[in-house]
């Protein structure tokens, strides 16, 4: 497929000494930068509350999706799980889809840590729970971070 390269119908080739279509203008911001509007940095999200929310809620409904989902696998693979840990997994996933529906309060971010710290604690029941909390605790932490980031 080699031969002359045609143009697509609508777009035009830049004319001379005109700014192409990627550069800025003068004094306007580039596409990857956030602004500065009166004195507060904008993320560039149309709602960045409702982003961030979004980002809470579907971490702690995908960790309540996953330690329901684990109950089997390591009862199978891991041996021994007591009634005790099969009631503690149900337990952190209910209250994590009970956090997941209220991230839109300020204290749900604290109580989704303190959730990250009662699934490392429920680690002395069986060691896959504290593998899975060391692993949601770094997805929360990093959640958090973008929270922080986004919303100064």
């Amino acid at each position: 497929m080699t031969g002359p390269v045609e143009e697509r119908p609508g777009k035009s080739a830049p004319t001379q000494g005109a700014p192409s279509q990627g550069a800025p203008a003068e004094g306007a911001q580039t596409q990857g930068a956030q602004a500065e509007v009166g004195g507060q940095r904008r993320s560039g999200l149309r709602n960045p509350d409702k982003a961030v929310r979004g980002l809470g809620a579907g971490t702690l409904a995908l960790e309540a999706l996953v330690l329901l989902l684990a109950i089997q696998p390591i009862r199978v693979v891991g041996g021994d799980l007591s009634g005790a840990a099969i009631a503690a997994i149900v337990a952190l996933a209910v209250a994590c889809v009970a956090l997941a529906g209220q991230m839109k309060r300020a204290w749900a971010w604290h109580a989704g840590t303190v959730l990250q710290g009662l699934l490392l604690l429920s680690g002395l029941l069986h060691w896959s729970l504290f593998a899975l909390g060391v692993m949601f605790a770094l997805v929360w932490a990093y959640a958090l971070h973008v929270r922080r980031v986004i919303l100064g």
